[in-house]
């Protein structure tokens, strides 16, 4: 039955594209008509005409199908099984409530974090930053194996001093096919692996003095030196969890809110006897 409708429902471009300019009834599943204007308001303004057919085409069969669901809903549910007035009521009364709240905190929330009080937050919760993976300060570059300053490269990342950083980074950028700089953050070993196209085990696998390299198997070559790296299970620094600690700190003060909301209507609905326990 689905599909019955939906086949009816899926004419050629050149069809739905007539539809759109009929300013009439676009489509039909049983007694359910859909309008253009309906129709209308899920196409943008502005934008090529096969692509607003295409909209046209999906936003049609979407309906569709949802009116199909509904008939055969309406047809073999029993009537307490259609009854739905109280989830409605109790999803009327979440979302209003929601709103409220979101509302409440929007003209109230203090969103200032200083330095002062994420280091406080940071060294009052020090088992919240425990590190599951390890991290680290790295140069990452990959490049093609036939790139004739690849050896280079290798030998230059490869040692155990930088010496001139400004030299390698002119060497990584006029070389590289990606070139990235973690040397001034912590990132994530399971970050840094992606980079490679494997898990953070088998990268760390290759680490030798400090430096990586594998091969693609695509004629590519990824490498990436370690400045600096703290292994899992220990407390990470709290320069790696700074966003994590301001959403955290956010976090608390919104509750902090609304705590403060559900004992002011409360506190207010009885003073106002507007509350009462039989």
């Amino acid at each position: 039955m689905v599909l019955g409708a939906i086949a009816l429902l899926s004419p050629s471009c050149k069809m739905v594209s007539s539809f759109i300019h009929d300013d009439t009834v676009v489509a039909k599943v049983g007694d359910h008509k859909l309008y253009l204007s309906e129709l209308s308001d899920y196409i943008p303004n502005g934008i090529p005409p096969e692509d607003s057919t295409k909209l046209a085409l999906q936003y049609i069969n979407s309906w569709a199908e949802d009116m199909v669901y509904m008939d055969v809903a309406e047809s073999e549910l029993s009537k307490s099984e259609k009854d739905v007035s109280k989830e409605l009521e109790d999803y009327r009364r979440s979302l209003l409530k929601f709103r409220y709240e979101q509302q409440y905190i929007n003209q109230r929330l203090d969103t200032t974090i200083t330095d002062k009080q994420v280091d406080e937050y940071y060294n009052s919760h020090q088992g919240n930053f425990v590190l599951e993976y390890p991290i680290m300060q790295v140069l990452f570059m990959s490049a093609s194996e036939d790139n004739p300053d690849l050896e280079l490269v290798r030998k230059t990342l490869s040692k155990r001093k930088l010496d001139d950083i400004f030299v390698v980074d002119t060497l990584l950028t006029s070389s590289a096919m990606r070139y990235v700089d973690y040397g001034g953050q912590w990132v994530s070993a399971v970050t840094l692996a992606l980079e490679f196209g494997t898990d953070y085990v088998s990268m760390l696998s290759k680490n030798k003095d400090n430096f990586i390299e594998q091969k693609d198997g695509k004629g590519g070559v990824a490498m990436a030196r370690i400045y600096r790296m703290i292994p899992a299970g220990r407390i990470g620094p709290k320069e790696y969890y700074v966003e994590r600690i301001k959403d955290a700190i956010l976090s608390a003060r919104k509750q902090s809110l609304l705590n403060e909301l559900e004992m002011d209507l409360m506190e207010r609905a009885k003073r106002e006897e507007n509350f009462e326990i039989y």
